[in-house]
């Protein structure tokens, strides 16, 4: 990952292109970014930023001594960007949405909501069994394994907790930028609720012929 940029999800609205086409966006609010910190292999091992946004209410004495080099106020979402590119920024130095360029191809990682207990039917799309009347089994789970072992393997499908995951949407194209209100549109949805932190990467695929035609030549 070269380059990134932290966020907080607004919501979902849609715009429309040149020609008329509709395209569903999602709103990422990235104002606020500050590099707290920079490590690289002389000092930590590895090439890294990182980056906090979203200030602390009421912070604390650990929290304050970390960015205090930074000069800025101590941060809800914390994150590193690894990447070289990265290490061109200073401490104290405010990211802003220009990072990236309109058109460009990137993943969003955040967490995804949180559904609660669920059967196996909607965690796993597991298959029914008969509706009728006359059916003793509709919605529980069938075999969960042979005789002999006499317990459940690990791994096994079952239900259980739904959502609430880091989760990572790959390929998404940036459809604008507003640089005065410091929000980035990115076509279609992403992962987490409205208001949830979310991080914007320079996608990992971005180059390949699929996405790219001119990774060919």
């Amino acid at each position: 990952m070269a380059k990134g940029i932290l966020g907080k999800k607004i919501g979902m609205t849609q715009i429309f292109d040149a020609n008329g086409t509709l395209i569903p966006v999602t709103v990422i609010e990235v104002g606020g970014n500050v590099v707290l910190q920079k490590k690289t292999i002389e000092t930590d091992g590895y090439n890294a930023v990182q980056i906090g946004y979203n200030d602390v209410k009421n912070p604390t004495r650990p929290q304050l001594g970390h960015t205090k080099k930074a000069n800025t106020a101590p941060k809800r979402f914390v994150k590193e960007i690894a990447g070289e590119e990265m290490l061109a920024l200073n401490v104290g130095e405010v990211v802003k949405a220009n990072i990236f360029v309109e058109g460009e191809i990137v993943d969003v990682t955040g967490t995804s909501k949180g559904k609660g207990f669920a059967g196996g039917i909607k965690r796993w799309n597991f298959a029914r069994g008969p509706m009728a009347h006359g059916s003793g089994y509709h919605r529980g789970s069938g075999s969960k394994g042979e005789r002999t072992s006499s317990r459940i393997m690990k791994g096994k499908k079952l239900a259980g907790r739904l959502g609430n995951e880091v989760t990572t949407i790959q390929n998404l194209k940036i459809v604008k930028i507003d640089l005065e209100k410091n929000v980035v549109l990115v076509k279609g949805n992403v992962p987490g609720a409205k208001n949830s932190y979310v991080v914007i990467y320079n996608g990992v695929k971005a180059n390949t012929p699929e996405l790219n035609p001119a990774a060919l030549a």
